[in-house]
């Protein structure tokens, strides 16, 4: 069977530009009305995309007079979005460091049930530094003390989604018999960072557990998604870093055992999209002037761990000195790399930098025509930078949209993407296998 890409649709705001909930083509249905992420994930399946990602952040941004998020918790999103929807995957963040194992094993467990095996978790360590004042106020951990707290929940929770075997349930009401107990089994872990007794009150989930996804990509969390993840989200604002990137981490996957088509690798992408590159650079330049140098400030600040950038004109061309070590920052490492490898390059003003980063963050930005984006897309898929994308329209629902109506049939055309979903679940959308069972393997080591 040809090859495949894979399209996700990333929710957040009403579009990926920091401005684009001023702009007239965006949504009017508020960011707290359940509609808007109902109505945006059934036109993202009507596109036939493999799933919808909610981000998630555990404290208020300092820009938040200037520029609305996504305000609702995605895990409960998720649950309403699931009865309105059939097909389409539904992945949430939700972070190691701030959740207890046991309360995530079981909202996912519950997701997967509901939406019928659909559920994708993506996962984070939380990078935020004021996010831990909101849980204790003991200071936030460590970079490494994140990663390590991390491989121990990813433990406990495999366990508990493990507990359950999965013939546990009879549902025999003739013979008065709901579940086996013997094949329901407590994990009794005691390890550095959590006690956890188990089982899970829930039973097997129809995916086994929910699909790993994760978006680090620092040598840290490289090497961590190389142990765990099944879907990496990543940013790269050229092809060769994507195509570097893309290398290592299948040799990583492969060094550790592992079936390198079995992580699937997908960089953000964020494309205006005009009848004309003409019209698509208006577009984007229209939807620019909308926005605030002083926001993107602001956010950059919080990109490095709270540091000052206030000083810095905005018509300097900048430095790597410009910026704090990306290795002494304890917030999200691989996002520093990939601006101060911009800035390395480029030596952009702060203006400048502010305006690319605007648009996506750090992720790819383009603007153009469908098949513009279709040929960009079939060259960074067949030439070694990605398994499909992660699609960060930079407005919504408009730039969706287009991307349906205009760039999947050209995809369709070229053989690259489904004319149908084959599978009813995410694990089979994004052809991955289904993760045995290790409740008789466990059971035997504890004999």
């Amino acid at each position: 069977m040809k090859r495949q890409l894979h399209l996700n649709l990333f929710i957040h705001s009403r579009g990926h530009h920091e401005a684009s909930w001023r702009h007239p083509a965006s949504s009017p249905l508020a960011l707290t009305d359940i509609r808007y992420y109902q109505d945006l994930a059934q036109r993202a399946e009507a596109g036939l995309f493999d799933s919808i990602f909610l981000a998630d952040q555990l404290a208020l941004g300092n820009d938040a007079a200037q520029a609305p998020r996504t305000w609702l918790e995605p895990v409960t999103v998720l649950a309403a979005v699931a009865v309105a929807t059939k097909r389409i995957g539904l992945i949430a963040t939700c972070s190691t460091t701030y959740t207890e194992p046991f309360n995530l094993a079981r909202q996912f467990g519950s997701l997967d049930h509901i939406s019928n095996g659909r559920v994708g978790w993506n996962i984070v360590t939380s990078w935020l530094a004021t996010a831990a004042d909101n849980y204790g106020g003991a200071g936030q951990l460590s970079h490494a003390d994140r990663y390590a707290r991390a491989e121990e929940y990813m433990a406990v929770v495999s366990a508990l989604w493990d507990s359950w075997a999965e013939d546990a349930v009879l549902d025999d009401r003739a013979g008065g018999r709901y579940a086996k107990p013997d094949r329901i089994r407590p994990i009794d872990h005691k390890g550095e960072c959590y006690q956890v007794a188990g089982p899970l009150n829930l039973p097997r989930t129809p995916q086994g557990r929910p699909v790993f996804v994760q978006a680090g990509s620092s040598d840290t969390g490289r090497q961590f998604a190389a142990r765990h993840a099944e879907a990496v989200f990543t940013a790269h604002l050229e092809k060769g870093t994507a195509r570097a990137f893309y290398a290592d981490l299948k040799s990583l996957v492969t060094a550790q055992g592992r079936s390198p088509d079995h992580v699937l690798i997908l960089p953000g992408l964020s494309a205006m999209i005009g009848s004309t590159e003409a019209e698509a650079q208006r577009l984007a330049r229209d939807t620019e002037d909308l926005s605030d140098p002083e926001v993107g400030r602001k956010r950059l600040s919080g990109r490095f761990g709270g540091h000052d950038f206030s000083h810095l004109p905005l018509d300097r061309p900048l430095s790597p000195e410009d910026f704090p070590e990306p290795s002494s920052v304890e917030a999200a490492r691989s996002r520093t790399e990939v601006i101060v490898g911009l800035v390395r390059r480029e030596r952009p003003t702060l203006r400048q930098l502010l305006g690319t980063l605007a648009g996506a963050r750090g992720h790819f930005t383009f603007a153009g025509t469908p098949e513009q984006v279709a040929d960009l897309i079939e060259d960074w898929f067949t030439n070694g930078a990605a398994d499909g994308f992660n699609i960060m329209p930079p407005l919504l629902p408009s730039m969706l949209d287009v991307f349906s109506a205009e760039v999947v049939p050209l995809l369709q055309r070229r053989g690259l993407f489904r004319t149908a979903y084959a599978g009813t679940t995410l694990r089979e959308h994004y052809g991955l296998p289904w993760p045995a069972s290790r409740f008789d393997h466990v059971a035997l080591q504890q004999a």
